[in-house]
This record gives C-alpha cells, structure tokens and sequence, in this order.
C-alpha cells in the first residue's frame, strides 16, 4: 500500500502539504482532485520519486513498477507503433538480453529467455501495441509514420499509449484526456475499467473521474483528505461536511462567546472570581473548531447580444476543408445545414473527421472551398479556438489584448484603461497579471483570457472548440452556468460530457465526409461507439476465420519457424517470440533424458527448417496484405485525381460522378483497413498458434 504519515512537502518557500496523512490500498482507482496550485502535480513527483518528502514518512513498496506518462514532447523518427512498443520495458530488457545469448551461443540462457518472452506476452506485443495507437484516434495508416511528423497533441496520445504499454503496479495519469476527443475518452475509460493494478489520475473532467475512480483524495490547505467514492460522491460528502463543519464552528463560537461574557462580567468580583477562572481555563483548554474557508468561486455572464438574426446561418451544398499547395482538399461535402437563434448544438465525431475545420470556416479562419454560406444580418461571432494561442499573441499581456480589441470594436476613449482593468478583474487577472506576458501563463489562465475577450465583444453565435481544455472544475462548472444564461446560438466541440449534457439540447454528427443530425444523447452516442467498436472486432474476427479456411493447404507443423532473429525491420513479429516454445521444449527434454543441450550448429540448423515451416504458411497471408496495400495506394492516387476534378470547371453531372466515384473508393479504403487489421493480426496468431 500507499502510506502518508506527517508528511511535509514544500515548492520553494511554498508549503504544499503540511503534516498531510492519508493510506492507498493496492487495486484503489483514485482521483486527485484540488484548486489549481494545490499540490497535486507536487504530490505525483512524491509518487514517482523525482521528489523526496521535507518531513514526515513517505512509504511505497519498492518492488511496485510504475507507469506514467512522460511530460516531454518525443522527437525522433521512429515509427509510431515501435515508439509505443517500446514502452513495455520488461520486453526491451529481455530481447536486449537474447541478442547477447544469441552472441554468446549460449543456448541455456536462451531457453530461459524464450520462457521469460512468451510469459512478457512476446507473441502479441506488436498488436498490442497498435490496439492502443488504434484505440486513442490513429488511423491504420498511421501506424508506421515517424513520431515526429506528428502534431504536439497527436505525439502526447502516444505518449500516453507508451504508458499504458507499460506493465506496472500503479499508473499515475496527469490530465490524460486534454488532448483526446470524445471516441478516444470512451475507449481510455473503458481500458482504465479493466486496469487491475493501482491508479491514481488528476483530471478536470467529473464524467471520466466518476467512471474510473472509487476513492477520491482531495488536497486542500496543505491537508489530504480521502473519500471513498468517486467525484460525484465526494461533492456529496464534501458538502455535508462543510455543513457540519460550519455548524459545529457556530456552535463553539456561540459556547465561547457565553464564557468570555461570563468572565468579562464577573472577574472582578470577589465571590465569582473563582468561576471566572475555571472558564478561563476551559476556554484555554478548549480544541477550536476551525472556520469554513471555502475557495471562492468563480463566475461570469455573456451580455445580452445587440440583436440576434434568425436564422444566424444558412449552409447550402457546401464543401469544407483547407487549401495545400494552392490544392483544395474538401474533408466534409455536400453539407446543407440552417442554425437557428438560440439553437444549442454539440459537434460529434472522431478527431480528424472535419469537427474544428467546419467549426473554423464558420468562424471565417478558414476559407469555403465550395458551396454557399449565408450569414444573418447583424451576425457577431465569438470563436474559442482549440489552441489558445490561435487567437492569443504570446509576448503581450492580458492588458494589452484587451486595449488593442477595444479599439477594434471602436472605443479609443483615454479612460478606458481602468475599465478594462476592472473587468480583467472578473476574470481573477487582477494585479500583477493584467501586465504578465500570456507566453508564461498557463493554459487555464490563457483559456479564461479568451473567454474575457469572447464576453467582451457581445456575441450573439458561440463557436467553442474544445473550450474546456486546461480549464479546472471551477471555471467549467462557471463556463456552463454562464451558456444556459447566454441568450444567443452555441456550437460546441467538446469531450467534456457534463457539459455537454448540461448546454447542448440537439447533436451534428460529423464523420465520412459528412454532417448529420445525431438522433439521441450522449448516452446513445456512448453506447453507438461502444458498439461499433464491437462490429469492428468481430468483423476483423470473422475475416481472420475465413482467411485461415481458404490461406492453409496443408496441416500446421507441431512447431512453428522461427522469424530471422537478426531481421531489423519494424514490422517482423517479436523476432524471438517463435523460438521460445522451442527452447522450451529443449530444455524440458534435458531434464527428462539428462542427455546436454544442443550444440550452436543443431540449434541453427532447427531454426532454419522451422522458418522455412513457418513460411509456407504465412506467404499466402503476406501476398494477400501485399495486395490489400497496392490497391490502398490506387486508390489514394485515383482520389486525387477526382478531388482535383472537382476543384476545375465541370459540369453538374460529372461533379455527380466524381462525388459519387470518391464515396464508393472513401467506403472500400474503410474495408481495405479493416482487412489490413485482420490479416496482419492473423499473421500474429498464426506465429504463435504454429509454436
């Protein structure tokens, strides 16, 4: 178990923690939970030891092994898939010890490795590995493109698919849902439901703390408290306690202040002296209840916008997308859509579907690539963007962003500094930090600075992309009270299901080149992608069966071949997985016959013959994945043909052709994938299978 007694931790000359106790039992899944500047991120480096305690006793068993996720942005040209395989260090240690038996010829240590191999999972570490790229957004195609080609959040998902390869004790998890969308958050919770080791994870998100936490650890002023339940019950129970607490405050105080006038009144007398005393030291004697010094919240209200067209927009046979090289490349067509005053409507849709680049062409950041857009008259935008600094200028303050938008929106009155400082005001930049560069504020004090300029401007249509991103429970819980109040149109992205439950009272669909009203909840969306995630699988299932019918002529060998131990390339199935049932087998017969183990040049010769084995059966496999791969790149070239058709003078029904021609070869790339998956998962059970 996890065990704090008195212990003291401090930043600088900040104490985070004092005196702080608390136990963690092995298997609890537990939130960490606090305001901002808490102590939580301090307590974690306790955790992962990068951290000593200042007093008190820090215990930990130290044969735990851990999984994290590592802070730093990777930059390195190794494919996605083996980037992530790395992340199970138990395998990386015990293939790095089977090359120096393999170099030493010792064949004994090899049958030990092999063994110790096959328990690490060995035979299945590369689909593993790509089961967790695949689960957190990644396309199949983009298993083998370098990390670096990456985006910074793309690259932090693989990061934290690195960490849940890891085989470890306990898993610490710091915001693991910042940079995933809606898909990816239901499939992480589903994977953090299984995790049968000790977790505990900071987040901002209630909906995903309540789905995979039962105990809750709160920091506040410098004490740890825990709670056995999840974040919807520690609100609960908090609360209560809060009561209770102030409750019993009052009451003391009432008791005090009954003592203290008892001895103002009588001290001086003689005949009461006495008395007086003894409450004297009574009051001395007394445990003081301590006062309720709850944090204080944060609020804010959009103003009433100045008018509100009806409708705010008018989408008529649009094509929306982004211009490479002076190319076109339409992502969402054929979109025909009205937003009304007053709509509220959540965006759905895996990331990379067209979610921010239809949320961005509406915010005019973006251009129209084809198709009308009217907007209603008066139309006043306020746009979050996903990326804070898209709109935020990092060597300025907070004072200066909003100096340089009030002239914009055309007030140049000298006055008007104070103003804008009382209104950064409302928004906690007080101080200081109306003159802090943004450059250095976190991405919470960022998010509220957009919001601030956002209220500022009287929107009548709010385009939000993932605005809760960094914000705290706080400030989201703020953010969704002041959009109930807002009188004019939302359109919200977010991964944030409470508030999207709470603001949103309809759903769009984007996905496959399209947007489609949603027909349910959030409830129904979960349960669809649950689903389709099931369909996929058993598909893959099906396929593998059948490949196995028609792929094998002729019986499987008792033992299989042996893939080329010194083959480099990413793609061979764990180079010493095939071996180890054989170097098994050795060893066993040795302790039965107590005859010595085979010599260097009968072990390469078994090896030789199992390969050969092993590649009889599988050719059939790679010669059919080697054909599902050349008609993917057929396809890509016949799509940019059409999509450059598209983008040149053509007539209505040749524009028909292309569009219809482009979703039959978009519908065949999806079952070509689905294909690619069952194969190459065939070939990895076929492999171990065969051993």
């Amino acid at each position: 178990m996890i065990n704090l007694k008195n212990v003291t931790l401090r930043r600088g000359t900040k104490v985070l923690l004092d005196k702080a106790s608390v136990t963690l039992n092995p298997g609890e899944k537990v939130g960490l939970v606090g305001r901002n500047g808490a102590g939580k991120s301090t307590l974690f480096a306790l955790f992962n030891g990068s951290l000593t305690e200042d007093g008190g006793d820090f215990e930990m068993p130290r044969q735990w092994r851990m999984g994290q996720v590592a802070q730093n942005m990777p930059e390195t040209d190794q494919a996605a898939a083996d980037f992530v395989l790395e992340g199970d260090t138990r395998l990386a240690e015990l293939r790095q010890r089977l090359v120096v038996a393999e170099a030493s010829g010792d064949g004994m240590e090899m049958a030990h490795v092999y063994t110790d191999l096959a328990d690490a999972g060995d035979h299945d570490a590369m689909p593993r590995a790509e089961a967790l790229i695949l689960g957190l957004g990644f396309r199949v195609d983009e298993l083998n493109n370098p990390v670096n080609s990456f985006s910074g959040g793309w690259r932090m998902r693989l990061q934290l698919a690195r960490a849940l390869m890891c085989p470890s004790d306990i898993l610490i998890l710091d915001e693991p849902t910042n940079h995933l969308d809606l898909d990816a958050l239901v499939w992480l919770e589903a994977w953090l439901q299984r995790y049968a080791g000790t977790m505990i994870v900071i987040s901002h998100d209630r909906e995903f703390l309540d789905a995979v936490t039962d105990v809750t650890l709160h920091i506040d002023h410098a004490k740890l408290t825990r709670y056995g339940s999840n974040y919807s019950g520690f609100e609960i129970l908090r609360a209560q306690q809060m009561e209770l607490q102030q409750a019993s405050f009052s009451k003391q105080q009432d008791k005090i202040a009954h003592l203290q006038k008892f001895i103002t009144r009588f001290k001086a007398q003689a005949s009461k002296a006495k008395q007086a005393q003894s409450r004297v030291k009574a009051l001395e004697r007394m445990e003081k209840v301590a006062p309720l010094l709850a944090d204080a919240e944060f609020t804010f209200g959009f103003k009433e916008p100045n008018n509100l067209p009806n409708p705010m927009l008018a989408i008529s046979d649009a094509s929306f997308g982004y211009v490479v090289d002076d190319e076109p490349k339409a992502i969402l067509q054929g979109v025909s859509k009205s937003v009304l005053a007053g709509q509220r409507i959540g965006i759905l849709g895996a990331n990379g579907q067209g979610k921010s680049t239809l949320v961005k062409t509406i915010a005019r950041t973006m251009p129209l690539l084809a198709g009308t857009l009217t907007e209603g008259k008066g139309l006043n935008i306020g746009y979050f963007a996903q990326q804070e600094l898209d709109v935020l200028h990092p060597n300025d303050n907070p004072l200066e962003h909003m100096i340089r938008l009030s002239k914009e929106l055309g007030s140049n009155e000298p006055s008007r500094e104070q103003d804008l400082r009382n209104y950064l005001g409302t928004f906690n930049f007080s101080g200081d930090m109306v003159k802090q560069s943004v450059g250095s504020m976190s991405g919470g004090e960022k998010a509220r600075l957009v919001l601030a300029m956002i209220v500022w401007q009287r929107p009548n249509l709010l385009l939000l992309d993932e605005p809760t991103n960094h914000l705290d429970l706080a400030t989201r819980e703020a953010l969704s009270m002041a959009l109930n109040e807002f009188e004019g149109t939302v359109m919200l992205v977010s991964h944030d299901r409470a508030l999207l439950r709470a603001v949103c009272d309809e759903f769009w669909m984007v996905g496959r080149g399209k947007v489609e009203p949603f027909d349910g909840d959030l409830d129904d969306y979960q349960k669809y992608l649950l689903e389709e995630s099931k369909r996929l699988r058993e598909e893959a299932k099906n396929s593998a069966r059948d490949v196995v019918v028609t792929a094998t002529t002729a019986p499987v060998p008792a033992a299989s071949a042996i893939v080329p131990r010194n083959d480099p390339s990413p793609s061979s199935a764990a180079p010493a997985l095939a071996a180890a049932p054989a170097a098994k087998e050795s060893s066993s017969a040795v302790t039965q016959t107590g005859t010595p183990g085979l010599s260097s040049a009968e072990l390469r010769k078994q090896d030789a013959q199992k390969r050969q084995q092993l590649a009889a059966q599988t050719r059939p496999l790679k010669r059919e994945l080697e054909q599902n791969e050349q008609r993917m790149a057929n396809i890509e070239t016949e799509k940019t043909r059409l999509e450059a058709l598209l983008t040149t003078p053509v007539s209505p029904s040749e524009m028909a052709d292309a569009g219809r021609r482009l979703k039959a070869l978009s519908d065949e790339v999806a079952s070509l994938e689905d294909r690619w998956l069952a194969l190459t998962s065939l070939l990895e059970e076929t492999t171990s299978t065969a051993l």
